[in-house]
C-alpha cells in the first residue's frame, strides 16, 4: 500500500478541491441542486475544509438532478482537466455511482489494477433514489439491492476477498454479464423515479436496520452554503441532524488509529 506523507496528502486534497469546484461551477450554471456529503460535509462544518487526514471527497444529488448533471457534463465539463465516469458512460465500470476524475493523475486502488478503465484521482458523485415507504417492503428491497451491488462488485471481490468461500462465490458471480446486471439495475432506477418517498439513499448502498435503511429526502433537497477551503460549496441545510445521524458526536476528533485512508497500490499526483 502507498503511504502518503502530509505534503502528498495535501496535494491530493487540492486536486480533489479542483473537481469539487468544477461540480459547483456546472451546478450553479444550470441551477442543479447538489450537496457535499459524508466526510466532506463534516470537514466543512468542523474544519472549514478537508478533514486533515481525509483522502476523498463526496457529492450527492437526487436522481433527477444527477441525470441533469450528467447531461451538463457532456457539454460543460472542462475536459482538458477532467473526465466523468459511471456504469453507463464507462466500459467495465462496476460502481453504482459516478466519479469525476483528474486527467494525468493516477489513484490505483488495491486489487483493482485489472479493472479496464482509467483510474485518475477522483471524487464520488452519488445519485440518491427513493426507497419503499413500507418498512417490510423496504427490508426485502434492501436485500435485493445488496445482491445487485455484490454482483457488480464481484469482478473486484474475486481478487480482493480474503475468505476462500466468499472469493469463490464472487468468482462465480463475476461470470454474469455486466450488461445483464446493469439492465436489471436500470429497470430498478426507472421504477424509483416514479416514487417520491420521504426516505432515500444511493440505491445499491443499503443502510443498516438501525438507520431505517435510508435517509431523509429533505437532507438532499434543501441546501445552504458552507465555507470549504476558502470557497463556498453547498451542503444540506440540516447539517446538524445529518451529521449526528451519520457520525453521532461529530465534533469529537477521532483517535489516530481510527483515521482510515483508502488503500492504493500506486498514486501519481
Amino acid at each position: 500500500m502507498v503511504n502518503l506523507d502530509d505534503k502528498q496528502l495535501r496535494q491530493l486534497q487540492l486536486i480533489e478541491l479542483e473537481m469539487l469546484l468544477e461540480v459547483d461551477r456546472i451546478c450553479r450554471k444550470y441551477q442543479i441542486k447538489y450537496v457535499i456529503t459524508g466526510g466532506t460535509l463534516l470537514g466543512a462544518v468542523r474544519h472549514k475544509g478537508f478533514i486533515p487526514w481525509d483522502d476523498d471527497a463526496d457529492v450527492a444529488l437526487l436522481r433527477d438532478e444527477y441525470e441533469r448533471f450528467k447531461i451538463a457534463c457532456k457539454t460543460d465539463l472542462d475536459t482538458s482537466r477532467f473526465y466523468f465516469q459511471d456504469a453507463w458512460e464507462t466500459e467495465g465500470y462496476r460502481w453504482s455511482y459516478g466519479k469525476i476524475r483528474r486527467k494525468d493523475t493516477l489513484y490505483m486502488r488495491e486489487n483493482q489494477e485489472h479493472m479496464p478503465y482509467e483510474q485518475g484521482i477522483s471524487i464520488d458523485i452519488f445519485p440518491i433514489d427513493a426507497i419503499p415507504e413500507n418498512y417490510i417492503v423496504r427490508l426485502f428491497d434492501t436485500f435485493h439491492c445488496f445482491c445487485i451491488r455484490k454482483f457488480l462488485w464481484s469482478e473486484v471481490g474475486r481478487i480482493d476477498e480474503k475468505n476462500f468461500i466468499k472469493r469463490a462465490a464472487y468468482k462465480l458471480m463475476s461470470y454474469v454479464p455486466r450488461k445483464k446486471i446493469l439492465d436489471h439495475y436500470y429497470r430498478l432506477i426507472q421504477k424509483r423515479k416514479r416514487e417520491k418517498s420521504l426516505k432515500v439513499r444511493t440505491v445499491l448502498m443499503p443502510l443498516s436496520l438501525k438507520k431505517g435503511f435510508g435517509r431523509l429526502r429533505e437532507w438532499y433537497a434543501e441546501s445552504a452554503e458552507y465555507e470549504f477551503e476558502g470557497h463556498k460549496l453547498y451542503g444540506t441545510k440540516e447539517y446538524d441532524a445529518f451529521l449526528k445521524y451519520v457520525y453521532g458526536d461529530y465534533m469529537e476528533i477521532p483517535p489516530v488509529e481510527k483515521r482510515k485512508i483508502h488503500p492504493a497500490s500506486k498514486i501519481i499526483l
